[in-house]
């Protein structure tokens, strides 16, 4: 009498407390065997209730809580707001606080995408590059700290400009931390980028294809990593992008290891940008005069782009010292939408490679 092996589906909980999920996200897995049948994100579990919040706060009292979204980027994601309470006020922001902006939110993209790169070696089993992440990035919050007083958030664009001028020798020590990422780039590439175990952990697997990422309206590296060539700084340039020559980086595949090579080519066109910007640096006023209270009216909605995407800022202002209504379209929030659709039918080892191509942060996606 023979036997028939019979088997079933079954619900795993990942989260939310996984190292491997950037936070407390719990994901629902229907398994069979070790096959991912379905994979459903449950959030909220940071969520704070920010934008009620901020509707009642003064405008000057926003900015500290925007540091708190993607913490990992607090100047992006200070930016899109001041940009769009000058263009509702229309305040000329002088050129020099035009050029330190630029500064700060490519040094930030590239502090942000080496703490990526290192986290992402860790969740598929190799430990030496999150410490070779932390020493690059630690470096990078030095400069940052140097200026703000603050190495995560940093309370520093202000409306009409920036808190603070750069100290004297602020130029010098940049480029030095640039010439230190050039360097270590080197030695990423042999951890990492070239190593053949890591590629086929990550190549082929995880596919996103070019429509079904306009679809899911992903942005930043999950978009470009599809082959979508657009980001915000050439099609919608601010703080004039549009005077420097920098490449954007795409893949073609759309899988893990594409995702992956746009950070890494991103770190390399963010020095561009800065190295340009240090040049640009002339002296002059890094605070426009501006209103002591500061009453917009009107309804606006713009964004950036930030390591993670396009964070937009949606404001309604009725003249008064608060905002009428605040919302934020946050890059993490919307790039997390394709969970279920990318890791259905994907191994269950497969799951920490694709969750880190997604480089979301869950302040950014709970608020």
């Amino acid at each position: 009498m023979s036997e028939i092996l019979k088997t079933e589906e079954f619900l795993m909980n990942m989260g939310p407390q996984h190292p491997a999920t950037h936070g407390v996200l719990r994901l629902v897995l229907t398994m069979n065997g070790e096959v991912v049948v379905r994979a459903i994100p449950h959030v909220g579990y940071l969520h704070r209730s920010t934008e009620k919040i901020l509707e009642n706060r003064e405008y000057i009292q926003i900015i500290p809580y925007l540091d708190r979204m993607d913490y990992l980027a607090a100047m992006c994601n200070e930016l899109p707001y001041v940009l769009a309470i000058e263009k509702l006020m229309e305040i000329d922001v002088p050129e020099r606080a035009q050029t330190i902006r630029i500064i700060v939110f490519e040094l930030n993209r590239i502090v942000s995408h080496v703490m990526w790169w290192g986290n992402f070696g860790l969740e598929l089993g190799a430990f030496t590059p999150m410490l070779y992440g932390f020493r690059e990035r630690e470096e990078g919050l030095n400069l940052f700290e140097y200026i703000s007083g603050q190495r995560m958030t940093y309370n520093y664009m202000r409306i009409g400009g920036v808190a603070r001028d750069l100290p004297d020798d602020f130029s010098e020590r940049t480029k030095n931390y640039l010439k230190i990422i050039k360097e270590k780039l080197k030695d990423y590439d042999g951890l990492l980028t070239e190593n053949i175990i890591f590629q086929q952990r990550t190549k082929n697997i995880g596919i996103i294809p070019r429509e079904t990422a306009i679809n899911y309206a992903l942005s930043g590296p999950m978009l470009r990593g599809s082959g979508v060539k657009w980001d915000i700084r050439k099609g919608e340039p601010y703080c004039s992008y549009e005077n420097y020559d920098f490449e954007i980086p795409t893949g073609e595949t759309g899988d893990v290891f594409d995702r992956y090579m746009v950070r890494y080519n991103e770190i390399i066109q963010s020095t561009r940008i800065v190295e340009q910007a240090l040049e640009k640096l002339k002296p002059g006023e890094f605070q426009a005069k501006v209103p002591k209270k500061i009453t917009p009216k009107g309804e606006i909605y713009f964004r950036v782009e930030t390591p993670r995407g396009e964070m937009g800022i949606y404001l309604v202002s009725n003249g008064t010292s608060k905002p009428y209504r605040f919302k934020v379209r946050a890059a993490s929030f919307c790039n997390l939408s394709i969970a279920e659709e990318v890791m259905k039918e994907c191994y269950m080892a497969d799951l920490p490679a694709i969750i880190g191509s997604i480089d979301f942060i869950l302040g950014d996606v709970d608020r």
